[in-house]
């Protein structure tokens, strides 16, 4: 017995080209789901970190986004390929914090813009007076001339000026940052003890801040853990 068979080519581009759709439209849906999680996962390290190093609250400055979040979708090249991004960036208006972030992240050397000296101010007076650092441009504008007292300009030793306020009330346990002025008697404010001067602010010509986070590394790391995250949120499509 003899058996014999024959093959008439097919139309295979229809069925090959829906699956392909498909298998394409998975893969940039789970590469939009794990470029959002990576700009997640470094918008928190970069936070964690900044918080570990000292800086209090300034990574809250910070924000993330991506082309999942913004709706925007993968973006397509010309030879048929696409990408998907997520961010990391720094989300506020004030230029104080935005330079304290790319001082603290990059490094910087700071000098004065519209004086000679930068003036650092001492634990003997408040760091914040009405949600702003305080300076001596704002010493007189916000009353601390009437709550402290004026402040004098002297030469230090080092031949720096010091701007000093004189026969003020400081706490009697020494916390730091209780400078008072004296009664109108000239006399100190209950729990405190009468000094005769203290030093407000400490004029330098210029400082220079090290980097305390470094950004890249952290990024480098995260982006590493893209390919495992990509494979992970293919699998739950």
């Amino acid at each position: 017995m003899r058996i014999s068979a024959s093959l008439t080519p097919g139309d295979m581009q229809g069925p090959f080209a829906e699956w392909r759709r498909f298998a394409e439209a998975r893969m940039e849906r789970a590469a939009l789901l794990a470029t959002d999680r990576g700009a997640r996962a470094l918008l928190g390290q970069v936070r964690s970190r900044m918080a570990g190093a000292g800086l209090g609250r300034l990574g809250n400055g910070l924000s993330s986004t991506s082309d999942l979040r913004e709706g925007r979708g993968i973006h397509r090249y010309a030879d048929g390929g696409f990408s998907a991004s997520g961010i990391v960036f720094i989300r506020t208006g004030s230029d104080r914090t935005r330079g304290a972030i790319e001082a603290y992240t990059r490094g910087a050397d700071i000098r004065p813009v519209r004086s000679r000296w930068l003036w650092i101010p001492t634990d003997a007076i408040p760091r914040v007076s009405k949600r702003f650092r305080l300076t001596p441009s704002l010493w007189v504008q916000n009353g601390l001339d009437r709550r402290i007292g004026p402040l004098v300009l002297i030469k230090g030793i080092n031949g720096y000026p010091l701007l000093v306020v004189k026969n003020v009330g400081v706490d009697l346990s020494g916390r730091k940052r209780s400078a008072r002025s004296l009664t109108k008697r000239g006399m100190p404010r209950s729990g405190q003890t009468e000094k005769s001067m203290i030093i407000a602010f400490i004029g330098i010509p210029s400082t220079t801040r090290a980097a305390r986070v470094d950004v890249e590394a952290i990024a480098r790391i995260e982006a590493q853990a893209l390919p495992g995250a990509f494979y992970q949120a293919l699998g739950r499509i």
